[in-house]
């Protein structure tokens, strides 16, 4: 497409959202009357989460209506089959507009399940439920960490076992047999309020830990399917345990063949790293929000403020720039590449030195509340600015894949794990 091309969707785009939204006003966020939510992870009430989430659904509708979701995904497979360079212009205008506050479910189902369904479900199953994902019409949670797994997400314990019925397919299961899940997940965001989960189970145990992996969406109100909720120390909790026992799953919900389950995940744990690296949903302070405190406090004449926040402004441009570029170079048929780890890592270094420089500005003004506006809500970014760091992949887990699958460094010897070479869709 045309440069011309590009300016004219882009103008549509800009015409669409402003019947849909009212305009940013700049200085919203860096107002010390009313100062932005600087929580990384919501801590709702349930009901005040409940009414975000229908804030959030309505807009997600009309965007899927109008056909600006999922916009780099194939239109064969339920999206608008166009490029990076759209997606990144749609994002740039949204930015204009005060868009609904998102949730880490709304991102979870959107940009995470729906996409893994789209590009690994029959057309049966992106019949029922990649549009409804898209839409929000359904909402799923993720199923992927384990209490006992840690960062190497392939050593999961939780099993499925196919009870024989029907007859046999060629992608080795059988035709109409369903399975038995028994096992447990930790760290499930909006579990609570999901109506299916994308759920990664040990099918074979005698073969390499990453080809024995099953993925499935299984409804969270099946029976045997308990959720517990997390308390967090910043006081909400919206993380979640999740027990199953005995959750029979029809074989019709199985994404992808059995034992393609790791490619399932490293697709959508792929489009996470993206979502989370890529700025589209605010996380936490910025910048603007430092710099605003900055200024109420009276500290911008202070040459060591003064390059702390410079040292902060070029982090969030160099941020934005490779946010970008990784957008653009993303790997065709709608998958993102290794390089979304580059985003997410920086994303992750970002928010932690965010949270250190406003806690430098504040000193004991962060301890307790004095009644000051824009201080001590900055305990919500500290606190959760940690979790962020863990989520998605750790820290360290990204390092291993910059230098693995990037920068094509050797890995140190294993004999438990599939060669990156090896692995499908590498």
């Amino acid at each position: 497409m045309s440069r011309q091309d590009l300016d004219t969707w882009r103008a549509q785009a800009r015409r669409w959202l402003a019947t849909q939204l009212a305009p940013r006003d700049p200085s919203a966020s860096a107002s010390a009357e009313e100062p932005a939510d600087l929580a990384v992870f919501h801590n709702l009430p349930e009901d005040r989460e409940l009414l975000l989430l229908e804030r959030c659904r309505a807009y997600q509708r009309a965007r899927f209506d109008a056909g600006y979701q999922a916009l780099t995904l194939p239109a064969d497979r339920g999206g608008a089959g166009l490029s990076a360079a759209h997606a990144a212009a749609f994002v740039e205008e949204e930015s204009a507009f005060d868009v609904p506050p998102s949730t880490e479910l709304i991102s979870v189902t959107v940009r995470l399940v729906a996409m893994a369904v789209s590009l690994f479900g029959t057309d049966e199953q992106r019949h029922d439920f990649a549009r409804a994902f898209l839409r929000t019409d359904l909402l799923a949670c993720q199923l992927f960490s384990e209490p006992g797994a840690g960062s190497d997400l392939a050593a999961l314990r939780t099993r499925a076992r196919q009870e024989e019925a029907g007859e046999p397919c060629a992608d080795g299961a059988r035709s109409g047999g369903d399975w038995v899940i028994d096992g447990q997940k930790v760290w499930t965001s909006g579990a609570q309020f999901a109506d299916y989960g994308l759920l990664l189970a040990r099918t074979d145990a005698d073969v390499v830990k990453q080809a024995g992996i099953t993925a499935f969406l299984v409804p969270m109100d099946a029976a045997g399917v308990e959720v517990r909720p997390i308390r967090q120390m910043s006081g909400g909790a919206s993380f979640n345990e999740v027990f199953l026992s005995g959750v029979r799953v029809p074989d019709r919900l199985r994404i992808g063949a059995p034992g393609q389950g790791w490619e399932v995940a490293t697709a959508t744990l792929g489009f996470e790293r993206t979502a989370s690296g890529s700025g589209n949903r605010r996380k936490g302070g910025t910048f603007t929000d430092v710099l605003a405190l900055a200024r109420s406090l009276g500290r911008t004449a202070d040459p060591l403020v003064r390059q702390q926040l410079a040292d902060l402004y070029v982090r969030t441009v160099l941020r934005a720039a490779t946010v970008d570029r990784v957008a653009r170079t993303s790997a065709a048929g709608g998958r993102p590449g290794p390089e979304a780890s580059l985003t997410k890592l920086m994303a992750s270094d970002l928010l932690t030195r965010t949270g250190q420089v406003a806690a430098d500005l504040m000193g004991a003004r962060i301890c307790a509340d004095t009644g000051e506006p824009g201080t001590f809500a900055w305990t919500e970014h500290l606190l959760g600015a940690p979790g962020y760091r863990l989520a998605g992949g750790t820290d360290q887990i990204q390092r291993n894949l910059i230098g693995e699958r990037v920068l094509r460094l050797p890995p140190e010897p294993r004999v438990d794990r599939v060669p990156f070479s090896q692995l499908p869709g590498d």
